[in-house]
């Protein structure tokens, strides 16, 4: 291997017919795989019986340190699919160091082009050079055995009409939390996903786990968060022994951003193009495997624009799996107070930042502690006026 090197696919549109074969590989895996009810499932979880298998990624380091860009692009294909997590190990191809552990595999395996990966199970070894390839023939299959009953049934119920949505609304809005939530539970069980963040959301999750339903839980990692919020998902991971799917914005729209603007340009001319790139696009890529979410929004949290809010509703800002996406809001009526009466009875885990001062917290650019009297929003995006203060997840941009 030292005398060719380990070389990386070259930038740029592919032109190969491998290349649009694997497009067309990639067009058809949108549409089946990464749409899958409760995927990417826990593969700790009994209720799942996968085949034993270990998947290597190969990437390349740069002279300068840095992946090549074609390594970098294949981690977002699988990271955009929501399968990033099946990969158990990534092994670094050192440019000019033919001994590193990358490069030993590529002589191993005959390979001369990064990345590539290795597949090892029950049945052999099989190396893929595509993504796409490995994503359609390796990561596209569902569990080995059927879920439990208990999963059966909870995604046995056909999705509600609008009619049905309306009584729904109407019957829970005065009801407890755990109802409304177990509403979305049993009509859509893992595919009904708890958006989490922060004190309410770990309410929610809490409320699940007693259920006893499946379900799943997706957070955006914005990559400027606190280290103390990393912490907390940890805790929580960690507390309930749940599988959280993060999801990253687009690395090539974040190094666009910072490029043309800078690193806190939304203290100047406003947080919207950040947020809509840094949470709102991930937010609409996360929503589209799924037909249900669940978010710990509440009416009193900003009464211009969450005054009105809904406990079960058809959200027209979003796409699902199957179109407009059910959004319920299990907490929309709750106080502040009783997030954290159920917090402090329950034990449930919670972000150190909220013993600093912090009430609702976000990125750290554009969260602070507030002020005796102030209101518990008035920490983010503080320089704003009190209307414009909503990064998009949940308010339309017009």
């Amino acid at each position: 291997m030292s005398h060719i090197g380990l070389s990386s696919r070259p930038d740029g549109p592919p032109e190969t017919d491998r290349s649009k074969a694997d497009q067309e590989l990639a067009r058809l895996v949108d549409q089946t795989a990464s749409r899958d009810l409760g995927w990417p499932p826990n593969r700790s979880d009994p209720k799942y019986s996968e085949p034993r298998m270990h998947l290597t990624m190969v990437k390349k380091q740069l002279l300068d340190g840095s992946p090549c860009r074609k390594c970098a692009q294949a981690e977002q294909f699988l990271r955009d699919r929501g399968v990033w997590e099946r990969v158990d190990e990534i092994v670094w191809a050192i440019e000019g160091e033919p001994n590193s552990p990358g490069m030993r595999l590529a002589e191993e395996y005959g390979i001369s082009l990064a990345p590539f990966f290795i597949v090892k199970d029950e049945g052999g070894t099989q190396v893929f050079d595509s993504a796409p390839r490995l994503l359609k023939e390796r990561l596209s299959g569902v569990p080995a055995e059927k879920p439990t009953s208990l999963h059966a049934q909870a995604v046995a119920a056909s999705p509600p009409t609008d009619a049905e949505l309306l009584s729904a609304d109407a019957n829970l809005r005065s009801r407890a939390p755990q109802e409304i939530l177990e509403f979305g539970l049993r009509h859509f069980g893992a595919s009904c996903a708890i958006a989490f963040s922060g004190a309410e959301d770990v309410v929610l999750i809490d409320m699940a786990s007693k259920l006893k339903l499946p379900f799943s839980v997706f957070c955006l990692d914005t990559g400027r968060l606190h280290p103390e919020t990393y912490r907390f998902l940890e805790r929580v991971r960690r507390h309930y022994n749940i599988t959280i799917q993060m999801l990253f914005p687009n690395f090539v729209a974040v190094e666009d951003l910072v490029k043309r603007r800078g690193f806190t340009s939304f203290y100047e001319d406003g947080h919207q193009e950040c947020c809509q790139i840094r949470k709102v696009e991930p937010l609409n890529r996360a929503l589209r495997s799924f037909g249900a979410w669940a978010t710990g929004q509440r009416r009193d949290q900003n009464p211009s624009t969450r005054g009105e809010l809904a406990v079960v509703s058809r959200d027209a800002l979003h796409e699902g799996a199957g179109g407009p996406i059910v959004k319920l809001n299990p907490l929309a009526h709750w106080s502040l107070g009783q997030v954290w009466q159920y917090i402090r009875e329950h034990e449930v885990p919670y972000n150190e930042l909220h013993d600093q001062g912090f009430v609702s917290v976000g990125c750290e650019p554009c969260t602070r502690a507030i002020r005796p009297g102030e209101h518990e929003r008035a920490g983010r995006w503080w320089w704003e006026e009190a209307t414009q203060r909503e990064c998009g997840l949940h308010v339309s941009k017009n």
